[in-house]
Parts: C-alpha cells; structure tokens; sequence
C-alpha cells in the first residue's frame, strides 16, 4: 500500500540552512550526512505512528516510545507485564501503523520450530518436496507469552532474530526487510514455561516492563472502549494514518546516518562497564549483587537507540539524555543477579539506577 505521508525530501526549500550543532563535529562524508529534510520527514513519519497510538491505547506513552524507537534502530522488544495491559494491543497497534506483513504466534509448549518457520510438504502431483514457509517470515512478528515456547523453538526463533533468516530443509531463507520481533511475557506464572535463553535475551533490542494505569487512565479506557463499540481494535481503522515499508526502510536507513561523538560513544561504553564492575567510577560492592553484567551487544544497542531517539526528536546529533532516557530498557534484561540479591529483594532496575547516577555525563 502507498504510503499517504509526502516525501519531502524531494523538494528542498530554499533559505532552509541545514541543521547543526556547535558542540559535535560534523559527520564524515557530505553524502552520508542527514539534511533538514530528512530529519523533518523522519519527524513527520513518527509523529503519525504516535497518532495512531493514540486512538487505540490509553497512557502508556513510555511503551510506545520503546515500540518506535526499536523499530527505526531495526532491534527487537521483549514487553513484561501482568496480564490485561494491553501488550498484545500495543504490538499490533505499532505493526498495523506499517503497511507491511504482520503475523501473530500464540506461543505454547508444544509449538514446534516448523510451525514457526515452516516445513516441506511432499507434493505427489509433481513427486517433489515444496517449502512452506511460518508464520515468522514477516515484517512484524508478535511472539505472544514467548516465554511457554520449549527450548527447540526458542532456538528457531533465535536464528531468526541473530541472522536475519531462516532454514528450511537445508536451505536458508532471508527475512522479509525490515524484520521485527515483537515478544510478550507474563512474569508471575510459571507452570508451563520455559526460561529464555541468555544468548536470546541479549537479542532483545530493549526489554520494557508495562505498569499499571492510573485512574483517570482507566476511566479514559472504558470511556474509549464505550465510544468504539468493541474490546478489539480494528486492524483496518484509520487507513491513512498507515505508513509504508518504505518509509520505514527511510527511518531505519535515515537513523545511521545521525552523528554520534566519540563522547557519547564512551558514555554507552562506560555505562555498560560500570555493570561489569569496572568503568570510570565502579560501585563498591555490585559483585555480591550482580553475577554478570551488560555484553558488548549492550553498548551496540545504546548507540542505536540514541541515533533513533535523536532522529525522532528532530535532531542530526546524539545528546546524552538519548542514551541515558533507555538506559533501563537496554540494561535490566542483561544484568543477572546473583541469588544473595534476588533474596534481599533487589531488582536489576535498582542497580540500574546506581550506574546512572555514578557514571559521568559527557
């Protein structure tokens, strides 16, 4: 479907200086470099993403934020929370704003890798195997309750998420571009499920934990759920608030060219090395706390993050409050805690906090 949203990028105004920032150099490359006109575009592709947002969840301003920006850094989201927060809703709520292919994977114990990525079927009119290719072979990809998928799958769905592609029969099939994986997980129940590998964990791009709404949240739900007339939203609603693949190709190709500073750059590093208790300013005693820390993948992340955050704010640059705004989303599902602080009730969140704090801002 064509994206209903201008490409303004095609038309420069003249009289428009192109942005700058005092502070940083500028990037290498006159061809590399984001123009006014790219940052306006992408600001105006994002804004239409949020609008849509808007008419189909109530609060959660955070969530949404994390969905998008993992989506124009090209990572993947892993969504906690208790049931009935509307994870599933969010999820289809970003993938429907594409135009793109959208699949949904009810995971459950006995889902087995070629339910996922497919199979060959033996066709007898023409005596040959053909492949049929899963569900995971989309543009979006909700993994709902990932967690109760075994370990076979889990694996499946790890070469999907770390290469991009997947194998069938002994031959390697690409992925659809761009490719995002959308996972949900209950943390209070445990019958039925099956911890997620740490190599699977690191792949998540960001990890966001939902929370409760507040009052006037809930009031403004039902009154929303009164007005629409059904419990589910419609995939067809608001046609032209929809993007294309394109556009977000645009994003996601658009999000690499933002500039980052060798500042920043040891920033990310020093916040990731301070959970490995070291970096600039280590915390006295995280090794009785924190039995393994943040992997390089980690500091990648940052870096991504930060391009897609400034991009989306409007700015060709990375500022330090980029980075240190998904500082929790990008840490707390890669920092394990020794059992002497799951026992004094000590969550990754709170160590989080105390990198923060101790690590020096650029």
């Amino acid at each position: 479907m064509p994206s209903s949203i201008p490409d303004i990028s095609a038309a420069p105004q003249p009289g428009v200086p192109a942005p700058t920032n005092p502070r940083v150099t500028s990037t290498p490359g006159a061809s590399d470099a984001l123009t006014q006109h790219d940052v306006a575009r992408a600001h105006q592709l994002t804004d239409h993403i949020r609008r849509r947002f808007s008419k189909a969840l109530i609060g959660q301003e955070e969530l949404r934020e994390s969905l998008i920006t993992t989506m124009v850094a090209g990572g993947h989201i892993l969504i906690e929370s208790v049931p009935g927060l509307a994870k599933t809703t969010a999820a289809q709520t970003l993938a429907t704003s594409v135009s793109g292919s959208f699949r949904r994977v009810q995971c459950t114990p006995d889902l087995m890798p070629s339910d996922l990525v497919g199979t060959q079927v033996f066709d007898f009119s023409t005596q040959r195997f053909t492949t049929q290719i899963g569900p995971i072979h989309a543009n979006f990809v909700l993994l709902d309750e990932i967690n109760r998928a075994n370990a076979k799958t889990q694996s499946a769905m790890l070469e999907a998420m770390a290469e991009g592609s997947t194998t069938i029969g002994g031959e390697r099939i690409m992925l659809p571009r761009p490719f995002m994986v959308i996972a949900t997980q209950n943390p209070i129940e445990e019958e039925g499920t099956f911890n997620l590998p740490e190599a699977q964990m690191d792949r998540f791009m960001m990890k966001a934990v939902m929370s409760y709404p507040t009052a006037d949240q809930e009031v403004a739900m039902l009154q929303m759920l009164a007005r629409r007339g059904s419990d589910v939203v419609d995939p067809k609603m608001d046609r032209e608030d929809v993007i294309s693949i394109q556009d977000v190709d645009f994003l996601c190709r658009a999000a690499k060219r933002v500039h980052v500073s060798d500042a920043i750059m040891q920033y990310a590093v020093d916040l990731v090395e301070t959970s490995r208790g070291a970096g600039p300013k280590p915390i006295h005693g995280l090794s009785a706390r924190v039995r393994l820390g943040a992997s390089p993948r980690a500091s990648i992340a940052f870096i991504r993050i930060g391009q897609a955050a400034a991009l989306m704010a409007g700015r060709d640059y990375v500022i330090p409050e980029d980075i240190k705004r998904f500082a929790h989303e990008v840490l707390r599902h890669r920092i394990l805690l020794t059992f002497e602080a799951l026992a004094d009730g000590i969550e990754a969140d709170q160590i989080i906090d105390s990198i923060v704090q101790v690590v020096p801002v650029p």
